[in-house]
């Protein structure tokens, strides 16, 4: 049984054994991740990385994957989670928690905002930067599969479903990783019911 040192490495082998994944296919996801260390350089976290998205690409079909690395996604507690709790206790209407949301960067990055068709767009950067940058793999050297970027459109999911108090599903538009830095990090939301609050 392989252990994994590096927490984002553990984390990924952990969430595939929980959706079900045939352990052989496992197996060639997480293939050499054991020797990612803690302490390994960043651009080389990065690489393992790209090559372990490359496989699930190649291996697991999209909702899959995806489903997966919403499910790796971190930071669900602390600060963030109080301020998602007050947004949705302080605003009544689904206007008013998005313009909430909008104002709290610390949570949703740089906007929120809906669009005339409903849909709900967090962008994590202010447009027309000359290059963007990931916040969880700032060194990577080559660009990454954006199936990697739905860890972070799970955080943001967690959230967003929290303070709007609607269910949500989420798309990623756009990625710092997957464009090279040409591109900023945006995700799609479609609100698919209501929420339990």
């Amino acid at each position: 049984m392989a252990i994994y040192e590096y927490g984002r490495i553990a984390t990924l082998d952990k969430k595939l054994k929980e959706s079900g994944i045939d352990q052989g296919l496992i197996d060639q996801i997480m293939q050499d991740g054991e020797g990612v260390r803690r302490s390994t350089k960043p651009e080389k976290k990065a690489d393992w990385m790209r090559e372990a998205m490359d496989r699930m690409d190649r291996l697991l079909d999209k909702e899959t994957r995806y489903g997966i690395r919403e499910s790796c996604a971190c930071c669900l507690g602390g600060k963030r989670l109080k301020i998602s709790k007050s947004i949705a206790a302080d605003n009544v209407s689904l206007e008013d928690r998005i313009n909430a949301a909008d104002k709290s960067k610390f949570v949703f990055g740089h906007s929120v905002s809906r669009e005339s068709d409903g849909k709900i767009i967090v962008l994590f950067s202010s447009p027309g930067l000359l290059h963007y940058r990931c916040v969880c793999l700032p060194r990577a050297e080559k660009p990454l599969s954006i199936t990697y970027c739905y860890c972070c459109g799970g955080h943001v999911k967690h959230h967003l479903q929290i303070a709007l108090d609607r269910k949500l599903t989420c798309h990623a538009l756009s990625s710092a990783l997957s464009s090279g830095g040409q591109k900023p990090c945006s995700f799609e939301f479609t609100i698919t019911g209501d929420g339990d609050n």
